[in-house]
Parts: structure tokens; C-alpha cells; sequence
């Protein structure tokens, strides 16, 4: 019965997390900054596929991608919890803008390589090292507890509506005014962030008191971070999950092959395919945006997982453009509901102090997930063809829920009340936090 009256009834209200003024201001400037960071990696990836018709050297983007999260991650925690969030996005966003105007001015004077994007990429994913934990644990900082399932709804659905509207009005710019102008949009998006922190002030942040200082700390302030998420089985489960997922299911550098090779679409029909997850991720965000409470969340996660694998899988059927729609609008529905329920138990069941930390392991999971999923995708389909490679890629993504929920047994039985009582947090101890309007 709760099940039913979760998908059946619903009044659509204004979201709660709205009540926050810090939090509408954070939220419309990570709409425009999403908006303008789906249109720039819409129009790399067709950039990418013009220079070459290497469906590996397409999807080697991803390695470049990663690769600086892996070492740069665990030191973007620590730095996270350590300093005033909003100041660390004032620079990452900042480095972000100056390196989408850099790809931005070589490709207006036709001089751009493919090394060119990748050594951009890599100062972009340097950046996303230190700024994804920073603006991910900034977010209970706006908000109250009750309010944190609202929040983290309204979040998906600022990124998944940017990730519609990106890459829908990316296909037009890039058939129409050219690719560099996709590239200087996004420079100018990163200014809606930096605006909004502006607007914003200080907030509470609990951080931690630098006792020890350099290398030493932080390799220590990192140990702490990985043996909390080792002792936490929904936690460290529910990365893994996401890891497995998202690189088996991932298939987002081959969207360009599908549509020109399989579909015969053009641009604009590209940047339709590439806002159709989105499409359907937005629908589910706004659905979940309505409930401060949502109940047997472990079965709910393996679920919206097990749907992500299986139209996957019907994607790499499919033959038709609107087919192709369709099974992806269900992709992003499935992977919109794990996502927001994986955030919501991560930070209800993470003190302050750790959340940086927290974050940035996560980051390694579901950044390196799709990431080395690109390559595990692009070698698949340059040995056997686009299609297998998708098709192959959804069906192990279903084995591997299966595999998840018989090894992690809590995961399944996860109902979400466990997590209502601020007690039921783990606390830090006095001496290793304090409660200050900016950093330590």
C-alpha cells in the first residue's frame, strides 16, 4: 500500500527545499552552469567524432576524464572539509570557465586537435576533483534535515532539465552558428554559479581543526574518510552498485555513432538523443521533488538500477529514432531515481565534518563508473559494432544488480526511516570540529 500510494498519488506542490532562500539561489545558478556543461560535452563528443571515426579514440575521452579524479578526488574531501566550500567553487568554477574558453578560441581559428581536447578535459576533471565535493556537501548546508530528499530532487531536476535543454539547443548552435560557440556558452554558464555564491554569503559548515598540517594530514584525514564508508554497508554498497551500473551501462560516446551510423539522424536529431536521458530524468526528479519521505529506498535503488540496465539493453536494439527516444527517456527515469535516493541515504548517514570525503570517494565510483565504461564501450564496439556493445553493456548491468543485492543484503531491506533521527548519524566529537561561518 505505501508503494502504491507513492506512484499513484501524487499532488504536485511547490518542493519544500524552494523555502530555502540560499538553496533557490545555488539551485539556479547550477541549472545554468549544467545547461551550458551538457552543451560543451554534446559538441565535443560530435567535435571529437568529426576528427576521427574511432569509435575507441571517441570514447578514450573518458580515460582523460578520470584519471585526474582517481589521483585528485580523496585530496578534494579533505580540502572540502577543511575550507569554506563556497570559496573552493569560486576557483574551480572559475579554472572551469578559463578552460571552456581556451577549447572555445581554438576551434573558432579551426586550429583544434584531438590532444587539444584531451589536455583540456584533463584540467576540467582537476577542477571537478576539488569542486564536485565542495558543491555536493555544501547542499545539507542550505538546508534543513527533514528537507534534504526535496533538495537533492530539485538538484537532479536542475541537472537533468540542463541536460535537456543543453544538448537540444547544442544540436542547433553546432548545425547552425558552429561548435566553438557551444564552448563559449559554457564559459559564460560557470558565471551563473559564481554569481549565485556571491549572492549567497557565508553558511555553516562544520570543519575540521588542522592539528597536523601538509601530506601527512590529508593522507590521514583520507584513511579516516575510506574506513567510515567501509564501515557503512548501504554506503559502500550503493557505490559499488553505481560503479557497476554506469560502466556497464554506460554508452554516452557512442550516441554520435548511433545517430549518424545506425539512426542517420543529423545534428539537431543528435542533440535530441543526447537530451533523451535526461528527458526522462527530469520527470522522475519531479516526481520525487514532491515527497520529504520516501520509503523502502533499498528496494526502490535496486529497482530504478535494474530498469537503467534493461532499456539500456533496448537501446541497443533499436533501429528507429523514436525508439531510440523512448528507451532512453526510461534510462535517465531509472538512473534519476537511484541517484537521488543514493545521495539522500550518503548524506543522512554522513556527519558534516566527513561529507567532503565522502563525496569525493563517491566521486571515484560514479565519475569512474561511466568514465572507464566509455572505454569499456568504445573497445566493444570497435571489435563487434555499436549495438553489441550496448546491448552486452545492459545486460551485464542486470547481472550486476543482482549480484549486488545477494552480497549486501541491508541494501534490499533499507527502508529510509532509519535515517529520520539525527541521532542515528554518527557524531563527531568535539574536538574535531567547530562550527564557523567560513573556513578553518
Amino acid at each position: 500500500m505505501e508503494y502504491w500510494y507513492f506512484t499513484m498519488k501524487i499532488d504536485l506542490k511547490t518542493p519544500p527545499a524552494l523555502q530555502s532562500r540560499k538553496f533557490v539561489l545555488y539551485w539556479s545558478g547550477l541549472f545554468v552552469s549544467v545547461m551550458g556543461s551538457a552543451m560543451s560535452m554534446t559538441a565535443m563528443l560530435w567535435h571529437l567524432r568529426l576528427l576521427t571515426d574511432q569509435p575507441i579514440v571517441v570514447s578514450g575521452i573518458g580515460l582523460a576524464r578520470f584519471l585526474p579524479i582517481l589521483i585528485f578526488a580523496p585530496f578534494g574531501g579533505v580540502v572540502a572539509d577543511t575550507f569554506s566550500r563556497r570559496k573552493i567553487m569560486f576557483i574551480t568554477q572559475t579554472t572551469m570557465a578559463v578552460t571552456a574558453a581556451v577549447l572555445g578560441l581554438l576551434t573558432a581559428l579551426g586550429i583544434t586537435q584531438i590532444w587539444h581536447i584531451y589536455a583540456l578535459s584533463v584540467v576540467q576533471a582537476i577542477a571537478i576533483s576539488f569542486d564536485l565535493p565542495a558543491r555536493q556537501s555544501m547542499v545539507p548546508n542550505l538546508v534543513t534535515r527533514p528537507l534534504y530528499p526535496s533538495a537533492f530532487s530539485l538538484q537532479s531536476i536542475a541537472s537533468n532539465t540542463g541536460n535537456i535543454l543543453g544538448p537540444a539547443i547544442g544540436g542547433l548552435v553546432i548545425a547552425y552558428l558552429g561548435i566553438h560557440y557551444a564552448y563559449f556558452f559554457n564559459a559564460v554558464s560557470y558565471c551563473a554559479v559564481i554569481l549565485a555564491l556571491i549572492l549567497i554569503g557565508t553558511i555553516p559548515q562544520e570543519v575540521r581543526t588542522q592539528n597536523q598540517r601538509g601530506l601527512q594530514y590529508s593522507l590521514a584525514s583520507i584513511k579516516e574518510g575510506i574506513r567510515f564508508i567501509v564501515n557503512q554497508p548501504i554506503i559502500l554498497s550503493s557505490m559499488l552498485l553505481d560503479f557497476i551500473a554506469t560502466f556497464f551501462s554506460s554508452a554516452l560516446t557512442l550516441l554520435p555513432f548511433l545517430a549518424q551510423d545506425i539512426l542517420h539522424v543529423n545534428e539537431i536529431g543528435y542533440g535530441w538523443l543526447a537530451a533523451g536521458q535526461s528527458i526522462g530524468a527530469m520527470l522522475m526528479g519531479l516526481v520525487l521533488s514532491q515527497r520529504s519521505n520516501i520509503r523502502k529506498q533499498g528496494k526502490l535503488l535496486l529497482a530504478a538500477v535494474m530498469v537503467y540496465g534493461f532499456a539500456t539493453m533496448m537501446l541497443g536494439f533499436t533501429r528507429t529514432f523514436p525508439f531510440a527516444m523512448l528507451a532512453l527517456v526510461f534510462i535517465g527515469a531509472g538512473d534519476a531515481m537511484s541517484t537521488i535516493i543514493r545521495n539522500t541515504v550518503r548524506q543522512m548517514q554522513t556527519p558534516d565534518y566527513l561529507r567532503g570525503r565522502m563525496v569525493s570517494i563517491n566521486q571515484i565510483f560514479f565519475q569512474g563508473g561511466p568514465q572507464l565504461g566509455e572505454i569499456e564501450a568504445g573497445v566493444v564496439a570497435q571489435a563487434f559494432g555499436t549495438p553489441i556493445a550496448i546491448i552486452s553493456g545492459g545486460i551485464a548491468c542486470m547481472i550486476g544488480v543482482v549480484v549486488i543485492a545477494l552480497r549486501w543484503p541491508h541494501l534490499r531491506q533499507y527502508d529510509g526511516i532509519e535515517d529520520q533521527n539525527p541521532a542515528s548519524v554518527p557524531a563527531a566529537s568535539a574536538s574535531s570540529m567547530q562550527l564557523p561561518g567560513g573556513s578553518k
